[in-house]
């Protein structure tokens, strides 16, 4: 799967929202979903940094994407439900939703965490994540198969001193995929999660500011299994916990 070859035509006539669009995985994923054929809908907060990629992603000659600003951390329930109507009218179905934002949070003991940042966590990491799901379910019913697939980290498999905020709501993430992935079993939606590893981040370089970030693969190198689980040579994977390196 490390090595997948997609197809030139993969995602051809699929629409794909991703959060996060605006840099790093996101925007990769974003770029290289349409490079595949895909009308790819870019959400992030940085209404900036997503013309960017529209212009990059129009410039190459894909299909024209389109943009959702949107800040995750105060958005409502009624901002995903109205997304998620205005989505159905404009492409009457979504064909995929790939949550890549989040926000790190503070590294350092449990006993000194501050629940302004525990909240602000938990709201971008998986409230959100929640209420955007929730809103767009019923579109990707639509779909004659579609594919929910959630960001996960190693921190959020398994546990690591320090890391408390950030590997909770990555726990969190991984309970979401695993109980919507059980409840829509034999439906049209299949649900993974995939865990990005080491990679040239911003995110990355802020958790460890020692590093040497040319010695991480950049987003761009790491597509391959990104592009499986949204391709429908993955139409029976569902559940799984995957790594993209």
């Amino acid at each position: 799967m490390l090595e997948y070859q997609a197809a030139k035509d993969l995602l051809k006539d699929k629409t794909i929202l991703v959060t996060g669009a605006g840099d790093g995985i996101g925007k990769a994923a974003a770029i290289a979903f349409a490079k595949h054929g895909a009308t790819v809908i870019l959400l992030g907060k940085t209404v900036k940094k997503l013309e960017a990629v529209y212009d990059q992603i129009e410039q190459a000659g894909y299909p024209t994407p389109a943009i959702v600003p949107l800040d995750l951390k105060g958005a409502t329930e009624q901002n995903y439900k109205d997304m998620a109507d205005t989505i159905e009218e404009q492409f009457g179905q979504l064909d995929g939703l790939l949550h890549n934002a989040s926000v790190l949070g503070v590294l350092g003991p449990f006993e000194h965490m501050t629940m302004s940042t525990v909240n602000e966590v938990m709201q971008v990491n998986v409230i959100a994540e929640i209420m955007l799901t929730k809103a767009l379910l019923p579109v990707m019913r639509k779909s004659p198969s579609a594919s929910l697939l959630f960001t996960s980290s190693s921190v959020g498999r398994q546990g690591r001193a320090y890391w408390g905020e950030y590997a909770i709501s990555k726990f969190a993430t991984e309970g979401m995929m695993q109980s919507l992935a059980h409840e829509y079993e034999d439906t049209n939606v299949r649900v993974n999660s995939i865990n990005p590893g080491a990679t040239r981040t911003g995110m990355r370089a802020n958790a460890y500011p020692a590093e040497n970030p040319q010695t991480l693969k950049a987003p761009d190198e790491i597509m391959a299994t990104y592009l499986y689980l949204m391709g429908e040579d993955s139409k029976d994977i569902n559940g799984q916990q995957l790594n993209a390196q």
